[in-house]
C-alpha cells in the first residue's frame, strides 16, 4: 500500500517550473514490497506528469498524478507512456487491493515488452532479483536468457536489466525439504561480501526512479547492471555521478571495496 503521508507531501510540492520536461511513466507490478516502493518514489518526482501502474479495473485511487492502467493493449496506448519499469516481485497480501496490481512473471516477459514497446514505449527498465549464488558472474553483466536477448531484439531507445540480490526468504516455498534447505541457505547470507548483499527496497526504488529520469540524455543501447553496481551507487562516494559515468561509459567514481561480513 502506498504510503499516505509520502504520498501526501508529495502531491503537495510544488510543481516544477516549464524548462522541465513531463513525461509518464508506467509501472509494472506495483503490488508487491519493491513495486510499491517504485510507486512511490515516482510518485514523489514531479518530473513525471502522471505515473500509471498496471491494474485489474475496478482500481480506486484519490492519489494526485497516479491513474491505473489496465492490462490492455487499447489502456496501454491512451495512457502514453514514454517510459517503463518492470518489477519482478513477491506478492503481498496486505488488504483486497493488493490484488488488484498486476503481478509479472518472469515467463512472460517478453509478450509484456513487445505490449509495451507496441503502445509507445521507447525505454524500459526490468528489475530481476535473483540469487547472489544462482547467477554466473558472466551473467551479471550480460544477458541471462534467450528472453532477455529477444526483447533486447525489439528495438528500443534504453533497456536495462537491473540485477538485484535477495535472500532466499521469498522463495521458502515447495516441501519441507525444500523449505529447511533454503532456510538453511539463508542463514549463510551474511558472509556473502557487501556488495552481494541486498539492499533495502526504498533505495533500490531511489536509484530506479533516478535511473528513469537520467536515460533520455544518456546513449541509446541495452545495459545490464549487477548487484555490485547497485551496491557501489548506494556508497556516499557513488550516487549521481557515479551513474552518470555508468550510463556514459565513462571511468567509475572509486568505491571503497567493503569488508567481508561473517
Amino acid at each position: 500500500m502506498l504510503d499516505p503521508t509520502l504520498a501526501l507531501s508529495a502531491a503537495a510540492r510544488p510543481p516544477p517550473g516549464p524548462a522541465i520536461q513531463r513525461r509518464r511513466l508506467l509501472v509494472c507490478g506495483g503490488g508487491g514490497r519493491l513495486g510499491a516502493a517504485v510507486l512511490e518514489q515516482m510518485l514523489a518526482e514531479h518530473r513525471f506528469d502522471r505515473v500509471g501502474v498496471l491494474a485489474l479495473p475496478p482500481f480506486g485511487s484519490t492519489v494526485k498524478r497516479l491513474q491505473p492502467v489496465a492490462p490492455e493493449s487499447a489502456a496501454l496506448l491512451a495512457f502514453g507512456a514514454d517510459a517503463a519499469v518492470i518489477v519482478f516481485d513477491s506478492e503481498r497480501h496486505a488488504n483486497g487491493r493488493e490484488a488488484r496490481f498486476v503481478h509479472p512473471q518472469p515467463a512472460g516477459l517478453l509478450p509484456l515488452a513487445q505490449q509495451l514497446l507496441a503502445a509507445g514505449v521507447q525505454r524500459l527498465v526490468v528489475a530481476v532479483p535473483h540469487q547472489a549464488a544462482g547467477l554466473p558472474g558472466a551473467l551479471r553483466a550480460g544477458l541471462a536468457n534467450l528472453d532477455e536477448a529477444a526483447v533486447a531484439a525489439l528495438g528500443w531507445q534504453q533497456l536495462v536489466f537491473m540485477r538485484m540480490a535477495q535472500t532466499g526468504s521469498a522463495q521458502a516455498r515447495g516441501s519441507w525439504p525444500q523449505r529447511l534447505a533454503l532456510a538453511l541457505l539463508s542463514q549463510l547470507h551474511m558472509m556473502m561480501p557487501a556488495r552481494d548483499q541486498p539492499l533495502r527496497a526504498v533505495q533500490v526504488a531511489r536509484f530506479v526512479a533516478a535511473l528513469a529520469l537520467a536515460l533520455p540524455a544518456a546513449p541509446g543501447g541495452t545495459r545490464v547492471l549487477g548487484p555490485e553496481g547497485l551496491w557501489d551507487w548506494s556508497r556516499p562516494e557513488g550516487g549521481d555521478a557515479w551513474l552518470q559515468a555508468w550510463l556514459h561509459g565513462r571511468a567509475l567514481p572509486g568505491v571503497a571495496t567493503p569488508r567481508l561480513r561473517l
